[in-house]
């Protein structure tokens, strides 16, 4: 499977949903860097489950364990770090009754016929607790580079029906949806309690800004920056496609309504989302995420068993009705240690130029 991410700021995650632990091996971080668990728990606690009735039930406190590459004073050592997150609160009883059945929407089909695995409780490595790995990742790669003025943000901006025609950090920060508009809280609020009532659930969109990014992060012509961050970011389960900056709008523009024009103070717009050529321009980077609705939902659904057989199935237990709001945090680290790869990589290439 490919566990492994980045070419500097190496990731390694491993574990499964229902397993004892899941966690993620760091390689790339610099000696010397001051480690704060505090802050790893931070992120953590920003996508853990059982934190309100608009995500999963499931009960965990997701409390990190660093298990090498640090000294006895919190500071990196250079080796690779291991950090480890528990899993306190899997019930796999809640798929005895659909051990057999592929659930549509998740990868139980394609794992199945890939690697001949049964369907796993809580979908095993294909569930979104792999993302608790990332996350604590995540939180090393924003410490590297918050030394360079970088800072990540992700809020959702788009719930089902309900988009948000302002965003306001500050809101977005404190609100359970992660919502950017604070006039438009209540009814991404309403639009998912509808699909919990009717045993549903219900999709979104995600923005993630990346401020202070230097220009010159990224390579022509296969690792063009926002090639890699659109594969960070489609490597997150539940994202389904990407934009930069005016994304698809852009294909309604005219070049003279879509070019970034420059005057002597820099660029007088940012439509390109701040990466030209593949290539970092020094302004924020804005992605955009479509995340699907969550493929577990207790509507009854037409599917197959690993026989073949024809069969019925109503997925139970605890699940997110909306990704948005946990995957808004995933997104951060994902960019963040994509950004931290690229820079680790850039200064390497600087100093074979040098």
């Amino acid at each position: 499977m490919g566990s492994v991410y980045g070419r500097c700021f190496k990731v390694s995650t491993f574990g499964e949903s229902h397993g004892l632990a899941v966690g993620v091996i760091v390689d790339g971080v610099p000696p010397g860097l001051e480690l704060d668990n505090q802050v790893i728990q931070y992120e953590l606690d920003k996508r853990k489950p059982g934190t309100g009735k608009f995500v999963s039930q499931r009960r965990e406190s997701d409390a990190v364990e660093i298990l090498s590459g640090v000294d006895g004073n919190g500071k990196t050592l250079g080796s690779p770090i291991c950090m480890v997150v528990r899993n306190m609160d899997s019930r796999s009883k809640d798929y005895e009754s659909i051990a057999d059945m592929f659930r549509p929407g998740h990868a139980d089909y394609t794992y199945f016929r890939k690697y001949g695995v049964a369907p796993q409780p809580g979908g095993g490595r294909s569930s979104g607790r792999e993302t608790v790995a990332r996350v604590a990742a995540g939180a090393l790669a924003k410490m590297i580079l918050a030394k360079i003025g970088v800072s990540l943000t992700a809020y959702t901006v788009r719930i089902g029906s309900v988009r948000a025609q302002k965003v306001e950090i500050g809101f977005a920060m404190e609100d359970p949806l992660r919502c950017a508009d604070p006039d438009k809280a209540e009814q991404m609020q309403s639009e998912i309690a509808n699909a919990i009532s009717d045993g549903d659930s219900i999709g979104g969109i995600v923005e993630v800004i990346a401020d202070g990014v230097p220009p010159g992060l990224g390579d022509p012509v296969f690792d063009k920056l926002d090639a890699m961050l659109a594969a960070s970011m489609l490597s997150i389960g539940g994202v389904k496609g990407i934009e930069f900056g005016e994304g698809f709008r852009a294909a309604q523009l005219r070049g003279s309504e879509n070019n970034d024009q420059m005057g002597s103070e820099g660029f007088l717009s940012n439509h390109a989302g701040g990466i030209l050529g593949g290539i970092s321009t020094g302004q924020p980077i804005v992605m955009r995420l479509a995340v699907k609705p969550t493929a577990s939902i207790s509507i009854e659904q037409q599917t197959l068993d690993t026989a073949g057989k024809a069969c019925r199935i109503s997925v139970k237990g605890r699940h997110d009705p909306c990704l948005c709001p946990r995957i808004a945090p995933v997104a951060e680290s994902m960019a963040a240690i994509t950004l931290a790869d690229a820079w680790l990589f850039n200064r390497v290439f600087q100093g074979i130029c040098s």
